[in-house]
């Protein structure tokens, strides 16, 4: 048996189907909440009600499994959002909770960059939780992911909405330089499942990207052709768009908007790009070739659909 926590997140969901596609049995970890969680249709998974605080309730969440693979974790975060309870105390718990339960192997997803010592609050707490994953007796694998890019996801699609929120006119992070290596996630999803099938990744901290690096600026530019959403890109100096930031969080709570972008902007984000290919033998898609997803939609509806919950 195999436990995901943050199942119903992008990765997850798409994780899962692959999984029980494989002929595996899953159970996935949903945090108590009033509303209903996304799972993958006309997938046969388990769920088990808890939360990463709660270690009762993961003890019960890892009776009879062997595997973990543990995605759980605010992303996406603003510093009203609680890292250390998820990321850091969360991942504690989780890893006493499978030591007590005898889980043979665990895959930890994490970013690029993650440092235990780094400046930016959201790759600091993942680097603290990967110590935490190597000190734990349990043989695993830490996968560092780049940004990760696919319908639903928090990256394109939030460049999209934001875009669907000005007329003319767009902020870029300085010049829009930084390098970014963007994953398609379901070739993450491949890396994620074959860890299982080669113990060489076990004990290894594997970085893992798209196939190219491409400047912030050159991403924008293919999602505002591809969402059909033309815009100026004027460049702001990061520490304004910060204020932006916090202005914009305190008269819309609800717009896509995240201090944890301009963290992740600050410096370029990239690995080596044979990584994928030498190691699990993928070549990964291009950023350019998997953006069908932004066609045809009226971005304006779609930001409003998805902030009204």
């Amino acid at each position: 048996m195999i436990l995901v926590t943050g199942g119903p997140g992008f990765i997850g969901q798409r994780l899962i189907g692959r999984l029980v596609q494989e002929g595996r049995q899953v159970r996935t970890l949903i945090r108590p909440s009033q509303h209903s969680p996304q799972l993958p249709h006309g997938v046969s998974v388990q769920a088990a009600i808890s939360s990463l605080a709660d270690v009762r309730g993961l003890r019960a969440a890892l009776v009879g499994v062997d595997t973990v693979y543990h995605l759980a974790g605010i992303d996406w975060a603003d510093p009203g959002d609680d890292l250390r309870t998820t990321d850091i105390d969360g991942t504690r718990n989780l890893l006493q909770a499978a030591q007590d339960a005898g889980v043979e192997r665990l895959v930890y997803l994490s970013h690029l960059d993650a440092d235990r010592a780094a400046a930016y609050p959201a790759l600091k707490t993942k680097g603290i939780a990967e110590e935490f994953v190597r000190q734990s007796p349990i043989p695993s694998t830490i996968l560092r992911s780049a940004i990760v890019y696919g319908p639903g996801d928090h990256f394109t699609v939030r460049l999209a909405q934001l875009l669907a929120t000005v007329p003319r006119v767009f902020p870029l992070p300085g010049d829009g330089g930084a390098l970014l290596q963007p994953i398609w996630v379901e070739d993450l999803v491949t890396c994620l499942a074959w860890c299982l099938e080669d113990d060489d990744t076990l004990g290894q901290t594997i970085q893992v990207g798209g196939p190219e690096h491409i400047s912030y600026r050159r991403i924008l530019e293919l999602v505002m052709e591809h969402s059909q959403q033309p815009r100026h890109l004027l460049p702001v100096r990061p520490s304004y768009l910060r204020l932006l930031n916090v202005l914009l969080h305190t008269l819309a709570p609800r717009l896509p908007v995240s201090s944890y972008w301009l963290d992740y902007l600050a410096a370029d984000r990239i690995c080596e790009l044979d990584i994928v290919p030498r190691l699990f033998h993928l070549m990964p898609a291009r950023f350019s070739q998997r953006l069908e997803y932004l066609h045809g939609v009226d971005w304006k509806a779609n930001l409003r659909a998805s902030t009204s919950g």
